[in-house]
């Protein structure tokens, strides 16, 4: 695959999980046969876009074997807890010859690999780009290679976020409730293990 004409996929899983109140890191914890970012992990690899993961030290054990070494990012524990921004910098600076960045965060387990193409396309139309479920906006988001310099210059906690305020974002709407539910507590935990034991929920 020539990187330069396709997206990459940029999956952060060096955030501290603070909000989750459960033992161990939210991106540990199980589902189904796998764990939270074992399932985000698998549907970024069955999109057959290129993936790029950034990490923490302690869940690239996690990422190992799945991925090439040279499509991780492994940042300290000092580093992770820099925040998303800087998370974002280090995979965009890694994959610095693709077409655009799908940012994709690891507690995302039950995302479509569809939905990963579907926002890969829109971003040869728009330099903005995010999935769109039933009118409500969810992940990934897409920026193309214009907005390459903006975002190798994040950092902290804030994210993408102020260049979303900046730039006009198309939404790209797709049939996958996924979009919309990250694992951020132990309640969204119990929600995600819900709905990959009875498929029929997510439609």
């Amino acid at each position: 695959m020539n990187n330069a004409a396709h997206p990459v996929v940029l999956l952060l899983a060096a955030g501290q999980g603070r909000r989750f109140g459960g033992a161990g890191h939210k991106l540990e914890q199980p589902l189904g046969d796998s764990t939270v970012l074992g399932r985000t992990l698998s549907s970024a690899l069955a999109s057959r876009l290129r993936l790029v993961v950034v990490c923490s030290e302690r869940l690239a054990p996690l990422v190992r074997g799945n991925v090439a070494a040279r499509d991780m990012v492994v940042l300290s524990e000092q580093q992770a807890l820099e925040g998303m921004g800087s998370s974002i910098a280090a995979g965009v600076s890694a994959a610095a010859d693709a077409s655009g960045w799908l940012i994709l965060p690891g507690d995302m387990p039950l995302l479509k690999p569809d939905t990963l193409r579907a926002v890969a396309r829109s971003l040869q139309r728009d330099p903005v780009v995010f999935a769109q479920y039933r009118g409500q906006r969810g992940h990934p988001v897409g920026f193309s290679q214009e907005l390459y310099s903006e975002l190798i210059a994040l950092r902290g906690d804030e994210g993408a976020r102020r260049l979303l305020a900046r730039y006009a974002a198309e939404p790209v709407a797709v049939d996958d409730p996924g979009v919309l539910l990250d694992v951020d507590t132990e309640d969204d935990l119990a929600r995600a293990q819900a709905k990959h034991s009875a498929p029929g929920a997510l439609t």
